[in-house]
């Protein structure tokens, strides 16, 4: 009998789309044989996606939910393979459920997610394969981001009706002008996809790349040695503020503020920013190949 691994778990969860309990029910059953357990999955009905699930989900939905008391937020990326059905009411209504799930559970992983609890004998794992059978698209929880704040609270923001969307941590108490401005620091956060929050996230690596970038720049202009270190220190505080939360210009500022001098007297503790499908390699579709493999069956 061959071992039941995590990783074989989740070759047969990837193969067939079903959820992480029954596969590791089907592998126990088939005593480890994968083959048997697909057959087995197939059988109960619970592997009816299995042909859609290696089609790419690269649409889809960032799903957000904050506790009552501020102090707990997630962000859930929720895939689907095409924005229709990402606009389908069903699947919108699955992926607030979703987020509410973590906020309860204080879920931290995909994996958490999946194993907990949708409804009386079902998990989410099994609620995501259901929803796959009957909309017949893959649809996948791709990643989720929880932020617990100690020693402030949280606000989130959500745009484009959910491709984007956007965690901050603040300083200071949870009022009601507190949570109008944090939301504004997460609107800012959408609309000029910071890489850092401030100059101390920012690796050696990173600096050193971008100094490279700007001194051959410089060196192809004909600058001399000389000048080129003391420019260079000029466009390093320009990175910074382009691409630092805290350091950029406040979108909407009218005198050129910093988010940091927007924020007071308080303070932008940490941010998260998830927008859908980033990194996600979309297939490219041949209409006329995909036609003739139909013709030739």
């Amino acid at each position: 009998m061959a071992q039941i691994t995590a990783s074989l778990v989740k070759e047969l969860r990837e193969r067939t789309g079903a959820g992480m309990m029954d596969c590791k029910k089907a592998l126990q059953k088939t005593e480890g044989d994968m083959e048997k357990a697909i057959d087995l999955l197939r059988e109960k009905g619970i592997a009816k996606a299995v042909k859609k699930a290696g089609r790419i989900a690269a649409e889809g939905l960032v799903f957000d939910a904050v506790s009552a008391d501020h102090k707990k937020a997630v962000l859930i990326e929720f895939n689907s393979e095409t924005d229709f059905v990402a606009k389908n009411e069903e699947f919108q209504n699955f992926g607030k459920k979703l987020a509410e799930i973590a906020i309860a559970k204080n879920i931290k992983t995909v994996e958490e997610l999946t194993e907990a609890e949708y409804e009386a004998g079902k998990t989410v794992g099994q609620a995501v394969t259901d929803l796959i059978a009957k909309i017949g698209e893959n649809m996948n929880v791709r990643r989720i981001h929880e932020t617990v704040s100690k020693d402030g609270f949280v606000a989130t923001y959500s745009h484009l009706g959910g491709k984007l969307g956007v965690i901050v941590e603040m300083s200071g108490e949870p009022t009601e002008e507190n949570i109008t401005k944090a939301r504004d620091i997460a609107m800012h956060a959408a609309a000029m996809d910071p890489r850092y929050l401030d100059k101390s996230e920012v690796t050696t690596d990173d600096l050193e790349h971008e100094k490279e970038i700007a001194r051959k720049q410089l060196e192809g202009e004909g600058k001399p040695a000389q000048i080129i270190e003391k420019i260079l220190i000029g466009k390093m505080n320009k990175f910074y503020e382009e691409n630092c939360l805290v350091d950029q210009i406040y979108v909407r500022a009218e005198n050129k503020e910093t988010v940091a001098q927007f924020a007071k007297p308080l303070a932008v503790l940490s941010f998260a920013r998830f927008k859908v499908g980033d990194g996600i390699e979309k297939k490219e579709e041949d209409f006329a190949a995909e036609v003739a493999a139909q013709i030739n069956g």
